[in-house]
């Protein structure tokens, strides 16, 4: 090599901070060749100019991120660098919510002062579907029982029976046994069953779907599943939390630092799903456990809602309705006086006291 300072590997090792067991390997990957090998000991030696590759390297591993996506990284300028690896984090944080959920969960069930309900509660909830004032049918779906509350807004030729067959599949739960430590693993079998239900309304055409959004009542929680971008929200002392991710080409570029919500709202594919029922190639749901409390409302909502309702708007219809009933319609309506361009379909359920 001409010229450059020449830095042995426990050197090299030392000053990026990789151990020279992962050097090695990282030359056997071609992900970070020395500049030279000794012909006659074997032995490897680095340039200094390669040190900030092998820095980058190592900080991206501490990040978890896999070596073939870091080879993609080291390849690119640093601006789309940059992008890449908001991009990753930003998928490791979504795929570690639903776990984090569940981690919570289950450590205050494993408490040895497990947490003692001194309050009875039950739902009151109302559910309506409307065609909207462009759309010639209704591909949306929205069902509320005693236990279960769930929207589907389906798409192609056959989305209303796909919507309807997503959540008549899940109707069993009104009546199954709900255990505290066996909720989610119910509800995400019987999301296998709704997705065979869909393609069974599909009767193979690939661009037959739906999305689909529920939660279960256990008592004093919600069981939430969720996939496609149907959303949830959870009014709680006067502030409206959306607690669903859209499963939208334009959210992951949201995501992504890509794209503002402003221009989402514009964006030709913003109504291009990632997710839905049934998965193009195997796809998981966004399963959650929420604890629930007195005065909590609720609402799940089909996209004809949130796509034209603003959320300051829908905060305060919901803040304002004094029934599940009233809420659901005078959000269906505000959909409509904006021009209700899809199927408008809402579930509104109130958390309150029940009789002991």
């Amino acid at each position: 090599m001409a010229g450059g300072h020449m830095l042995t590997i426990g050197a090299f090792a030392k000053a990026c901070r990789l151990s020279p067991k992962a050097l090695r390997l990282y030359d056997e990957l071609d992900l970070l060749k020395p500049s030279r090998v000794d012909p006659d000991t074997g032995y490897r030696y680095y340039a200094v100019e390669q040190l900030d590759k092998a820095r980058l390297v190592a900080w991206l591993r501490r990040l978890g991120m896999p070596l073939a996506r870091i080879r993609q990284v080291c390849a690119m300028c640093p601006a789309d660098a940059a992008r890449e690896i908001r991009a990753y984090w930003a998928r490791v944080e979504s795929d570690t919510a639903a776990r984090r959920d569940l981690a919570e969960f289950l450590i205050r069930h494993m408490s040895a002062t497990p947490r003692k309900d001194t309050t009875m509660l039950e739902l009151r909830y109302s559910a309506h579907s409307d065609r909207g004032r462009v759309r010639p049918a209704n591909q949306d779906t929205a069902y509320a029982g005693t236990r279960l509350l769930a929207v589907a807004d389906g798409c192609g030729p056959a989305g209303a029976p796909a919507s309807s067959a997503a959540v008549a599949a899940l109707r069993f739960l009104e009546t199954a046994e709900l255990g505290a430590d066996n909720v989610l693993n119910l509800l995400e079998d019987a999301v296998q069953g709704a997705t065979q239900a869909v393609r069974d309304a599909a009767d193979g055409d690939a661009e037959v779907g739906t999305t689909l959004t529920a939660l279960l009542w256990t008592g004093s929680r919600l069981a939430l599943v969720h996939i496609g971008d149907s959303r949830a929200y959870l009014l709680r002392d006067g502030a409206l939390f959306r607690i669903t991710d859209d499963h939208t080409v334009v959210q992951s570029l949201i995501d992504e630092g890509r794209l503002t919500p402003e221009e989402a709202t514009t964006h030709p594919q913003r109504a291009l799903l990632l997710k839905c029922l049934p998965p193009a190639a195997p796809a998981t749901v966004d399963l959650r456990l929420r604890d629930a409390e007195p005065g909590d409302r609720y609402l799940l909502c089909s996209d004809g809602l949130c796509a034209v309702v603003p959320d300051a708007r829908i905060r305060h219809l919901l803040t304002t309705a004094p029934t599940p009933d009233t809420a659901v319609h005078t959000l269906i309506t505000a959909a409509n006086e904006a021009g209700g361009p899809d199927n408008v379909s809402c579930v509104v359920a109130d958390v309150v006291e029940g009789a002991v």
